[in-house]
C-alpha cells in the first residue's frame, strides 16, 4: 500500500489536472509537489518522445533496470509501453535468459545496452568493455542519451519503492506472463 494516499482530479487545483492526463499511481503520488511532478515528466517526456535513442533498445534498457531491481512496477509499466515501440515477448525472454547467464538470441548492441543497464544498476558506471561496445555501434549523442535514461529510471525505481506505489491490477497481467526472479 502507498505511503501517501493517490489524489486525483478532485484533490488538486485544475492548473495541475494536466498531470493526471495519465491517471496511474505513479503520477497520482507525484502530484502531491506538483513542480516536481512536472520536472519529473519534462525529463521522462523526452526520454520517451524526443530522444534520439531507438525506442525498442530505450525500452530493453528500462526492463533491465526493473527486472534487476525487482520493481514490479517499472517492469510491469514497461512491458506494455515497450510492446508499443517494439519490444518483442522474444526479447523479453532474451533479456531473462541473459540476466540468467543462459545464451540468447539477441543482436549484440541489444545486449550491449543490457549489459549497460545492469552495470548501472548494479555498479553504478559501466565498464571499458561495455562502453566500447556501445561506441562500436552508437554516436555519442546515443550513448549519452541511453546512459540518461538508464540513470533516470534507476532513479524512478527508488522513487516507486520508497513511496511503496502500488502496480494497478490491469498491469498484473505482464507480471503473470513475465515473473519478476524471486
Amino acid at each position: 500500500m502507498a505511503r501517501l494516499p493517490y489524489l486525483d482530479l478532485a484533490d488538486i487545483a485544475a492548473e495541475h489536472h494536466d498531470l493526471l492526463a495519465r491517471k496511474i499511481n505513479l503520477n497520482k503520488i507525484l502530484v502531491h509537489s506538483p513542480a516536481a511532478a512536472r520536472a519529473f515528466g519534462k525529463l521522462g517526456g523526452h526520454i520517451r518522445f524526443k530522444s534520439k535513442l531507438d525506442p525498442r533498445l530505450r525500452e530493453l534498457a528500462i526492463l533491465q533496470v526493473g527486472y534487476l531491481t525487482r520493481s514490479a512496477y517499472e517492469y510491469s509499466h514497461h512491458i506494455k509501453i515497450g510492446r508499443e515501440f517494439g519490444v518483442s515477448d522474444d526479447d523479453i525472454r532474451g533479456l531473462i535468459d541473459e540476466n540468467s547467464g543462459k545464451p540468447s538470441n539477441l543482436d549484440p548492441l541489444t545486449k550491449a545496452v543490457l549489459q549497460a543497464a545492469r552495470e548501472m544498476t548494479h555498479k553504478i558506471a559501466l565498464s571499458d568493455e561495455t562502453f566500447a561496445a556501445l561506441n562500436r555501434h552508437m554516436d555519442a549523442e546515443t550513448i549519452v542519451e541511453l546512459i540518461v535514461a538508464i540513470a533516470f529510471y534507476n532513479g524512478v525505481v527508488r522513487l516507486l519503492a520508497a513511496l511503496q506505489i502500488d502496480v494497478e491490477d490491469d498491469y498484473k497481467t505482464y507480471l503473470d506472463a513475465f515473473p519478476l526472479p524471486k
